[in-house]
């Protein structure tokens, strides 16, 4: 008797509106459970990490930044040249803002970033177990990701990010265009990020880059959705730094809770598309050949 043959995916085609049925599927099964005790206990870890690390640079650490970026500023005479852009736009006004809203977009990637991870390496896991358990029992866990790849792909994927959320910073004049951009980055970090981890335990390293071949407009569509939403708090944030630096870590702390919250939901949201999908890939994918 021959051994089974490895994973192989089917040529059984999905159509877009099938996808995009499922992804609707698994939202409303995502915002039941968003809600729950399990959920909003679950959300206390990340929360409470975050706050205490967010917490404490930003006691200590604030003033330094804002003290370097002003002699910074003084030293490179960036301040006449910004004063000068500003007044030909007719935001003269905003030229003492300047260097608080630098310090501002230098933290929100940091912060949106550590969130991520912290969500990503606590929350994640859980997320796959509790789906898995209650929806999925049946569904073979065969163990295609790690802790240390989940790390891995939280790490780099937000380097990525930070660095092309830098790049974006000047459409912050224009909030919609900000908006948009901002939640196009976040669909994709989302992606790859929640992806992995949704299928950590549960498909094999073959299936999962199927499943982000096959399924990758469905779970860009979920990151944008999701980054629609996460993009706001950082918009929020930026524009409270206009009323009074002493908002700076008041603003922080409630906009790391909707992070938090943001990525709770999304969790949840890419962990039953992703087991549905792979649910649907094994029942679709050709049986092996026995032959005695």
């Amino acid at each position: 008797m021959f051994p089974a043959a490895p994973f192989q995916a089917g040529p059984v085609p999905i159509l877009p509106g099938v996808r995009m049925k499922g992804v609707g599927f698994a939202y409303r099964r995502a915002l039941r459970a968003q809600f729950s005790r399990r959920m909003l206990l679950l959300s206390s870890a990340p929360l409470a990490l975050s706050l205490v690390l967010w917490g404490t640079l930003l006691w200590t650490g604030l003033q330094p930044l804002l003290d370097w970026l002003h002699g910074a500023f003084a030293e490179y005479e960036i301040f006449q040249q910004t004063g000068s852009v500003l007044a030909m736009l007719g935001l003269g006004v905003l030229k003492v803002m300047v260097v608080p809203l630098l310090a501002i977009a230098l933290l929100l990637p940091l912060i949106i970033g550590s969130a991520l991870l912290f969500m990503g390496v606590i929350a994640m896991p859980v997320i796959e177990r509790h789906v898995g358990n209650t929806q999925y029992p049946k569904l073979e866990k065969k163990q295609g990701g790690s802790f240390i790849g989940s790390v891995a792909i939280n790490v780099g994927s937000t380097a990525v990010f930070a660095v092309l959320w830098l790049f974006t910073l000047p459409l912050y004049a224009v909030p919609p265009v900000a908006w948009l951009v901002q939640a196009c980055l976040w669909a994709w970090v989302t992606s790859r990020v929640m992806s992995y981890d949704a299928l950590a335990a549960h498909a094999s390293l073959d299936e999962r880059r199927e499943l982000m071949r096959r399924h990758r407009g469905a779970l860009l569509a979920i990151g944008f959705a999701s980054g629609l939403a996460g993009a706001l708090p950082g918009i929020a944030w930026m524009g409270g730094a206009l009323l009074s630096v002493v908002l700076f870590p008041f603003l922080a702390m409630l906009s790391l809770w909707l992070y938090i919250m943001i990525f709770l939901f999304a969790g949840l949201w890419f962990q039953y598309y992703c087991l549905g999908a792979l649910e649907e890939l094994r029942s679709t994918a050709p049986a092996p050949v026995v032959q005695a």
